[in-house]
């Protein structure tokens, strides 16, 4: 079983991951900011990762240092929980609707953290949600978890819809790269010999 537990405590947030590579998409998610929650779900049940997230964080100024630092708690674990990464397909890829909103992500997990970011969401909030929070959250994941990530939103109207088609196709990119490659046996897919 590919897991992982991180905690990460900070004088700003106190923030605790765990999380299965091999679940079922079972998430039980507090991290005070609801928005975030929902879209924490949505990787949990896409990509069929189990995961637990608690998070505390100084939401009496705004909700960034506990989306960043769950995103950065989040990469940890995901690094930790992938191990040697050997005998996985390496690349992931999703495309997925919602409604009028399209949106792509594709992922490599090549050990270089690197982000496109391509997102012009059509307003700056989803309720009391900042969107330019998300940026953040990916930045976080992106630098820890040593992953390239390209998200672009190809289309939509609806913030909500954007966020969460982003989200959907983030779980099932990572779904799909972390699976088994059963012609790749143990071997590590790289020319390099390391990733």
């Amino acid at each position: 079983m590919r897991t992982a537990k991180v905690t990460r405590n900070t004088l700003e947030t106190q923030i605790s991951v765990s999380l299965n590579l091999d679940g079922t998409g079972v998430s039980t998610l507090a991290t005070g900011v609801p928005f975030l929650d929902h879209m924490l779900d949505q990787i949990a049940r896409h990509g069929l990762i189990d995961l637990d997230i608690q998070a505390k964080g100084d939401l009496h100024i705004d909700a960034h240092h506990t989306v960043e630092d769950t995103g950065i708690t989040l990469g940890q674990a995901f690094a930790q929980a992938l191990g040697d990464k050997k005998g996985i397909r390496r690349y992931g890829h999703a495309y997925v609707p919602l409604d009028e909103a399209l949106s792509r992500v594709v992922i490599d997990l090549s050990g270089r953290p690197g982000l496109e970011y391509h997102v012009d969401y059509t307003r700056a909030r989803i309720g009391d949600f900042d969107v330019d929070l998300f940026l953040e959250f990916f930045r976080g994941f992106i630098n820890h978890a040593g992953v390239t990530l390209h998200i672009d939103n190809l289309r939509g109207i609806n913030a909500h819809h954007q966020a969460e088609t982003i989200f959907k196709a983030f779980g099932r990119a990572l779904r799909m790269a972390v699976e088994a490659d059963l012609r790749m046996g143990d071997a590590l897919p790289s020319t390099k010999g390391s990733l």
